[in-house]
């Protein structure tokens, strides 16, 4: 049987996945800081949280391409919370933020065309990419007293195919917002080049501390054809609900909607119940978010606490800045594959993921979740450090301050 060169990826199992299928299976303990899910992050969700799926207008078929005009109603609301208005015409409901980013990549590009993406990143869009027969460049962050993006590395990557710039605003894994100057520098880049902006806010409510820069892009005006993208599944703590969306703001944006409404309806992706629920969860999404706040904030306390009690000259483990979003990376000594030292780990029973799963390279990079339940997340950080402790201590030098 012949298949399509897009979907020809390589699916076995690495060592790292198979020694988790077996520890799993044995019953060993697992101190997951790899956690994303929301679900199972021991949060509290309110008890009637599926009785909006039960709402009889359900049952009436409406099959607008753009999504119910209730519904898109309740997104511009959300919009509205972060102080910017967003007219409901340029929203168009999708079933995921990757759903979305497959419309936007059919507008942008033909077959062979390039996206550009600053890394480190989560690593979605390299299926993306190829499913949609697109090539992915990257450009990158750098990290100097905080993180930056690398405004000369994005322009030297600008090729005559480049069709668009992604970003996620904040980042993922780093917790980098865009702020005003870089998006500024961006938009004129766009300009030069005739590219299309497309931003990932999925993250944008989980600030760790307020700062410049932490509003949405729909609030700045940037004078290029954005795309912005975002969900319930980290705005409301609900992944298993399906339920994004993509806003078109900018020059060009008229066109662009009228080309996605056709595409939207082709594909009439999101179910009526959902549509229906959806304005119940964006205005209860404070209860989970709050939760999720004081996670995130009790976690980033006890890791700070933790390196701090390794000795002054042992500093061998260091957390770099974060803005926002649910990760911290960790600095270690570049002295083994990062991959090894996940392996390492995960026969201590602790989960990670090593740097280069984001797109560092490939030494001296760990990526942790600050998702994780309190208690496991102490113990697997205490695990981790006395594991670079005593790997330091046989193998290699203290990393410096």
């Amino acid at each position: 049987m012949n298949f399509s060169k897009r979907t020809n990826w390589n699916t076995e199992e690495n060592e790292l996945a198979r020694k988790l299928r077996e520890r799993q299976a044995s019953g060993l303990p697992i101190f997951d800081l790899t956690a994303s899910n929301p679900t199972r992050c021991g949060f509290t969700y309110p008890a009637d949280l599926l009785q909006p799926l039960n709402n009889p207008a359900a049952l009436d078929y409406d099959p607008n391409p753009k999504g119910s005009h209730r519904a898109r109603e309740a997104v511009s609301r959300y919009y509205a919370s972060h102080n910017t208005t967003v007219n409901p015409d340029r929203i168009i409901l999708t079933t995921s933020t990757s759903e979305a980013y497959s419309y936007i990549f059919k507008l942008l590009c033909n077959p062979g065309d390039t996206i550009l993406v600053p890394q480190p990143c989560y690593p979605l869009f390299d299926f993306l990419a190829e499913a949609e027969v697109v090539n992915l460049s990257y450009a990158t962050f750098v990290y100097d007293h905080g993180w930056q993006l690398d405004l000369e590395s994005l322009r030297r990557q600008i090729t005559p195919t480049t069709r668009a710039i992604v970003l996620v605003h904040p980042n993922n894994p780093t917790g980098h917002f865009t702020r005003p100057e870089e998006a500024a520098e961006l938009a004129a880049l766009c300009r030069q080049h005739n590219l299309s902006l497309i931003v990932d806010e999925v993250f944008l409510d989980y600030a760790i501390a307020p700062s410049p820069g932490q509003e949405s892009f729909a609030a700045r005006n940037l004078d290029t054809l954005t795309f912005i993208v975002s969900g319930i599944s980290k705005i409301a703590a609900l992944p298993q609900m399906k339920a994004a969306w993509l806003l078109a703001i900018g020059p060009g944006s008229e066109a662009a909607l009228a080309r996605l409404e056709v595409l939207a309806d082709t594909y009439l992706s999101m179910n009526a119940p959902i549509q229906s629920a959806l304005p119940t969860w964006l205005d209860q999404r404070s209860h989970l978010q709050s939760q999720i706040h004081t996670r995130l904030q009790t976690n980033l306390a006890q890791l700070d606490r933790s390196l701090a009690a390794q000795l002054a000259q042992q500093q061998w483990v260091s957390r770099l800045q974060i803005e926002g979003g649910w990760y911290a990376v960790l600095r270690i000594p570049a002295t083994q594959s990062d991959e090894h030292t996940a392996r390492g780990l995960l026969d201590l029973g602790v989960l990670i993921h090593p740097g280069h799963f984001f797109g560092f390279p490939p030494s001296g990079w760990l990526v942790i979740s600050l998702l994780t339940i309190p208690a496991q997340f102490s113990a697997g950080v205490e695990h981790l450090l006395v594991y670079i402790k005593r790997n330091q201590e046989s193998n290699g030098e203290p990393l410096s301050p």
